[in-house]
């Protein structure tokens, strides 16, 4: 395998080039090493806040993409941790980069039989526009490991809203790639992922600041987006609904903000249900009060055991890649192609020829 980076040392981990060709760009401050290992994946707070949403809620439009991912053995065991961040001199989101044939996934897990599982933690759900093809890299990735397995933990969802001319690519892209339960999982990053992340991915996070409250409009972004994977995919994500912990607990003092926080007020542009039977929220309420003030540490979700989904989509589509249909084939995809004509007359005529032929045989055996 030729690999497709360049990966070198540095003093806390690694730095890789995701492509051997990247350079130093004005047009992009992280060019050209877009993945980091190790102790170099910590991103500072301030833009771990201003990429993942965290603790406020997400901010739109997202201008930059960021991916933490880890790599484990079949025992749980942490083999490699890092971070892989967007090009904006490029174009380039990072799934794209780390999923790409011979490059810096593809060349880890074949040259490390004992990693199995791959987690990624992504401020944005992966899309299979043209530019990115994300989900395809994905797709052909795990057709050629297919013992790995792949958990996706998301902060917001990219490009999904009908109001975005690939909305309903994105969409089905994920349904497709869901159908691959349970080799596959797609999720919101929710409950004590959040401090997991604070602790493993950001630098300058010490003592209780890793363990800071999830505050109500992070909170109502993650049951949302719990809410749109499950009604894209039709397979129930793994969520942990911070905000019914604290309604359910008693001893939680941000219950009462909870029951009067209007839901449809936190993002503009999105929309919350609330359950039937409930009644509607009245009162307004600072998206930055707490929800929760002590929260159970993230734990490592159970085994995924491998065997058929009784919930798995019915109408999958596996091919991702459509053909390019131009605007000019586009005008009237009736019309036969160049040539055709041509050859239906010759077909007609030898057929036709050969017809009178039988007919002047009959009339030659009838007289």
């Amino acid at each position: 395998m030729e690999p497709l980076y360049e990966e070198y040392l540095a003093s806390r981990g690694t730095i890789v080039k995701p492509y051997y060709w990247l350079s130093f760009s004005l047009d992009c401050s992280n060019c050209p090493y877009h993945i980091r290992t190790g102790e170099e994946a910590r991103v500072p707070y301030t833009e771990f806040y201003q990429i993942f949403g965290f603790p406020y809620g997400p901010t739109y439009p997202p201008t930059k993409h960021l991916t933490f991912f880890e790599l484990k053995t079949s025992s749980g065991s942490l083999g490699q941790k890092g971070h892989a961040s967007s090009c904006t001199g490029n174009d380039t989101h990072p799934e794209s980069m780390l999923f790409e044939v011979n490059g810096y996934l593809d060349s880890t897990v074949h040259n490390n039989d004992r990693i199995t599982h791959i987690t990624l933690y992504s401020s944005n759900s992966p899309c299979n526009e043209a530019n990115h093809c994300c989900i395809s890299k994905m797709y052909n990735f795990l057709a050629k490991y297919p013992d790995i397995t792949l958990s996706i933990y998301f902060s917001q969802l990219y490009h999904t809203e009908a109001e975005f001319p690939a909305s309903a690519w994105n969409r089905e892209a994920l349904r497709s790639l869901a159908s691959l339960w349970p080799q596959v999982t797609l999720s919101p990053i929710s409950g004590g992922m959040w401090h997991s992340l604070l602790s493993n991915f950001v630098s300058g996070v010490q003592g209780a600041t890793v363990f800071q409250p999830i505050l109500t409009g992070r909170a109502l972004a993650d049951r949302h987006n719990a809410h749109e994977i499950n009604a894209i995919t039709g397979v129930k994500p793994y969520f942990t609904d911070i905000l019914l912990q604290a309604k359910e607990n008693p001893n939680i003092k941000a219950q009462a903000a909870l029951e009067g926080y209007p839901l449809n007020n936190v993002f503009p542009r999105q929309s919350f249900q609330v359950p039937s039977g409930q009644l509607q929220p009245n009162l307004t309420l600072d998206p930055r009060v707490p929800v929760v003030f002590v929260l159970v540490p993230y734990r490592d979700l159970p085994p995924i055991h491998v065997g058929p989904s009784p919930h798995k989509p019915r109408n999958i589509i596996r091919h991702l890649n459509m053909p390019q249909i131009s605007f000019q084939e586009t005008g009237d995809l009736r019309k036969s192609p160049i040539g055709m004509p041509v050859k239906r007359a010759e077909i007609t005529r030898q057929f036709a020829s050969s017809k009178e032929a039988d007919e002047k045989k009959k009339k030659k055996g009838k007289n």
